[in-house]
C-alpha cells in the first residue's frame, strides 16, 4: 500500500449487498477514505452483484457451485492483484476461501456475534441470532476480525455489543446487530487505513 493514495478495498458478497451499500454510503459522505475498487460475488442474480454494477464498480462473479474452493480463490485473488487491492472485505460472503500468502493478514470479515461465541461453520445469518436466543444470552453484538482458512478464527480487530431484549426474535435481534455492524465495519476500515491496528501486512 502506498502512503500517497487511499486504501484500496475489494468487497466480497453473496447476497443482498447491504454491507457494500453501507460502505459506499460512508465513502460518499467522506467518513470512509478507503476506496472500493473491486467487487467479487458468488452469485450472478443477487442484489449485491446488481448494486456493484450499478455503482460502476469492476465486478467478478465466481460461483463456488461450479468450481472448487481453490479455483474460486485463485481467480478471486488474481482479480485483487489486477486491481491492486490492499485489503479484502468479506461483506456477507458465505464461502470459505484459500487465502494466498500475499494476502495473509489482508482479509477481514464482519461476523454477527461477539466472537469466539457463536462462530464457526454453520454460524451465519439467522442461525447466529437463533442460537443466541436459545442460549438465553442477554448481550450479543458483532466482530470485525482477520480471516484465515478456518471459519471465524482470525485475530479480532474490533467488537461492538448490543443488548438482547425481552421478547426479541431472531429478526429483531438481527436488525439491532446489523445497525451496529453498519458503524463498526467502516470505522474499523478507517482505523486500518490510518494505521491504528498495528503491523497488518498491507503491501
Amino acid at each position: 500500500m502506498s502512503a500517497d493514495r487511499p486504501l484500496r478495498l475489494a468487497v466480497f458478497v453473496s447476497g443482498s449487498g447491504r454491507t457494500l451499500d453501507n460502505l459506499l454510503a460512508w465513502h460518499a459522505d467522506g467518513r470512509l477514505t478507503a476506496e472500493i475498487v473491486l467487487v467479487v460475488s458468488s452469485r450472478e442474480q443477487v442484489r449485491g452483484t446488481m448494486l456493484a454494477r450499478h455503482a460502476g464498480l469492476p465486478t467478478v462473479v465466481l460461483d463456488p457451485r461450479e468450481s472448487s474452493t481453490g479455483q474460486v480463490s485463485q481467480a478471486a485473488f488474481e482479480a485483487c492483484r489486477e486491481h491492486q487491492v490492499d485489503l479484502v472485505v468479506l461483506g456477507g460472503y458465505l464461502h470459505l476461501l484459500a487465502i494466498p500468502a500475499d494476502y495473509a493478514g489482508r482479509v477481514v470479515n464482519i461476523h454477527p456475534s461477539l466472537l469466539p461465541a457463536f462462530g464457526g461453520k454453520g454460524y451465519h445469518g439467522g442461525a447466529v441470532h437463533r442460537a443466541v436466543l436459545q442460549r438465553g444470552c442477554t448481550v450479543s453484538g458483532c466482530t470485525v476480525h482477520l480471516v484465515d482458512e478456518v471459519y471465524d478464527n482470525g485475530r479480532v480487530l474490533a467488537q461492538a455489543a448490543v443488548p438482547v431484549l425481552p421478547g426479541d426474535t431472531a429478526d429483531t435481534l438481527a436488525a439491532r446487530v446489523f445497525a451496529a455492524e453498519c458503524r463498526l465495519l467502516p470505522e474499523t476500515l478507517q482505523a486500518i487505513a490510518a494505521g491504528e491496528h498495528g503491523p497488518l501486512p498491507l503491501q
